[in-house]
């Protein structure tokens, strides 16, 4: 394809000018089972800067999760980087000793986990695991770990925050278990928050105030934030660009804005019909037809072609590569291919595969 090469130079140059606070470049991460090689995250690469939110959407093993073990190497026992590259603030991360990723973990980066109940341990209380946490990764004594549990706890509006120090994690609602992992996250002032489907198992009413309170600390704190989720309102609501993910790779990327209103991605278009909305009268959801791809036999072409109705020849042969598709907008679909050469901006080199 030519006509983007020259504009994807530009971008690439003016982007490298400024060292970004996280740089993930071709990621591979998989998984070694007895039944083959699950190839969870499949060359991924982005950027994030300081005080940005990056989201990352996709159904339930899309790799979202993956990648973000992935960057805090915290993965299974059966799982493994590799090949790729994470740098925080110029440093590489992959291949670090353990040290290393120690003075990471906690301190430049945390994790909320998708269910507050599992992360935390039933058999402590909160002030042990919140003192724990802090004494751990700072230099704070014992009395200094609890005033700054306490002082985190008003800070994401825990009631009673005294007594809550003193309880388990039984006698805690789920928001307010929650609450209590977002506190623990930022109590080392983290440079970056990874939140890992923060509001799943909370109703409705505790996700907008989960939600509020993660905007507000950010906000306030500075902090960076990968947004992990697969509810593309949370997306709208907080996230500055968005990566979508597909079968451990990514198929777009963009602003928010360009995300939503102009999806390029016939994966993207999908999820976007699938979205209950105000103005549908009535009107049924459009699912997503078929099942998500096997890992463990990952087609030669484009992953979503078995599930795509618009799908062409060259999509079950070959996956199409990152093209820009707007201001800040990427895609790797070989529908919009097939757009830009119809409108003249790049000529195909072939024998009518696009067919």
């Amino acid at each position: 394809m030519k006509g983007q090469d020259t504009m994807s130079e530009n971008r690439e140059q003016g982007a490298s000018a400024k060292q970004p606070l996280l740089e993930v470049k071709d990621l591979h991460t998989s998984f070694f089972t007895d039944a083959g090689e699950v190839k969870a995250v499949d060359g991924v690469s982005f950027r994030l800067d300081r005080g940005k939110v990056l989201g990352i959407v996709g159904e339930s093993g899309s790799g979202k999760s993956v990648t973000a073990y992935s960057v805090m190497q915290i993965l299974a026992p059966t799982g493994k980087i590799v090949r790729g590259s994470v740098k925080l603030d110029g440093q590489e991360l992959v291949g670090a000793d353990e040290k290393t990723l120690r003075s990471v973990r906690g301190n430049r980066i945390s994790i909320i986990f998708q269910d507050p109940m599992t992360s935390l341990n039933p058999t402590y209380t909160i002030g042990h695991q919140l003192v724990e946490a802090i004494t751990l990764h700072t230099s704070r004594k014992r009395k200094e770990a609890k005033d700054r549990a306490l002082e985190m706890l008003r800070l994401v509006n825990v009631n009673e925050p005294e007594k809550r120090l003193k309880q388990y994690p039984f006698e805690l609602s789920g928001g307010m278990r929650q609450r209590v992992m977002i506190a623990m996250a930022l109590a080392c002032e983290p440079d970056i928050l990874i939140a890992d489907e923060p509001t799943t198992a909370l109703d409705v009413t505790i996700q907008a105030q989960i939600l509020e309170l993660m905007a507000d600390l950010q906000k306030k704190l500075g902090m960076a934030i990968i947004m992990i989720t697969h509810d593309l309102g949370v997306v709208a609501q907080m996230c500055d660009e968005v990566i979508v993910m597909y079968a451990g790779s990514i198929c777009e990327r963009g602003t928010a804005d360009a995300i939503f209103y102009h999806p390029a991605h016939e994966y993207t278009k999908g999820l976007m019909r699938s979205i209950p909305r105000d103005d549908d009268n009535g009107e049924r959801l459009q699912p997503i037809s078929g099942t998500p791809i096997d890992l463990l036999n990952m087609p030669a072409g484009c992953p979503f072609a078995p599930r795509c109705d618009r799908a062409l020849k060259i999509c079950l042969t070959r996956r199409a590569e990152e093209m820009w598709v707007g201001e800040d907008h990427i895609s790797s679909c070989w529908m919009n291919v097939k757009d830009l050469a119809a409108q003249g901006v790049i000529t195909l080199e072939g024998d009518g595969e696009h067919e």
